[in-house]
């Protein structure tokens, strides 16, 4: 399966590449060491990484207490909300990991007003993106307990600054899904874009690992994007196009 993934994306050949968290199992070491071999491998320009609930230690409590990030800034820098830019693309990372919320993820009051502000420093052009580890919007009802604490107010003050897409993971359950299916009163269109598993045995629904390809260029008129799911077959040892969503997006920034 790693070979496969490796295999898509130099094929593919993206300009970023996103690893919306939950990079370990366990927040080790040796873990963090052999996801940071794995990400040298793709070879791509950019990446922005974000920690999820399980790059954080649980059985180690005095780590989890005293340093829960240590062993990810070790391998992945010391800035734990990354931020992304280029003449078609704003990405820009949430960390809403909490280690006193075990599993359960979090966004401030802070952390949505940062938000807010970069986003209206956006570009017209630009295809403006927010990452956070645990979802805005499920699909499921046993999902619900997984939503982001906080997620209404963040999503409402991105919306007015100009996201268009909303990136999470957590859940392994792959989705794009209008975000006016849980607020009526956004005012703009917002999607949210939730990741399946890429290389774990945590699988959901039937589904088998898959990832997600975005694709967006400033020079299409009316502003659009695509949106590709990629999932593994075993059998031919190779990750397919399986589904394609275009989304019609807002045009300019805020309202």
């Amino acid at each position: 399966m790693v070979e496969a993934l490796l295999r898509l994306v130099h094929e593919q050949s993206p300009d970023l590449v996103v690893l919306s968290g939950d990079i370990t199992q366990r927040a080790r070491r040796s873990q963090f060491r052999a996801a940071r071999a794995f990400v040298e491998r793709l070879a791509v320009p950019d990446t922005l990484v974000l920690p999820g609930n399980h790059d954080i230690p649980l059985f180690n409590v005095v780590a989890r207490l005293l340093a829960p990030y240590a062993n990810h800034q070790r391998v992945f820098r010391e800035e734990l909300e990354p931020e992304f830019e280029s003449a078609d693309l704003l990405v820009i990372g949430v960390n809403t990991t909490r280690p006193s919320r075990h599993k359960d993820g979090e966004v401030s009051a802070g952390q949505i007003a940062r938000v807010s502000r970069r986003l209206r420093r956006a570009h017209d052009a630009q295809l403006r993106i927010v990452v956070t580890h645990q979802p805005v919007h499920v699909t499921r009802p046993e999902d619900e307990t997984n939503v982001l604490h906080g997620h209404r107010e963040a999503v409402c003050a991105w919306a007015g600054a100009g996201v268009d897409l909303i990136l999470g993971g957590h859940i392994h359950l792959p989705y794009v899904r209008p975000l006016s299916e849980r607020f009526s009163d956004l005012p703009r269109i917002v999607w949210a874009v939730q990741a399946g598993t890429a290389m774990s045995s945590r699988v959901r629904d039937g589904i088998p690992n898959s990832v997600n390809v975005i694709r967006y260029t400033q020079a299409e008129r009316p502003r659009r994007c695509v949106v590709e799911r990629w999932d593994h077959e075993a059998l031919a040892q190779r990750f397919t196009l399986v589904h394609r969503t275009g989304i019609h997006l807002s045009g300019g920034g805020g309202p």
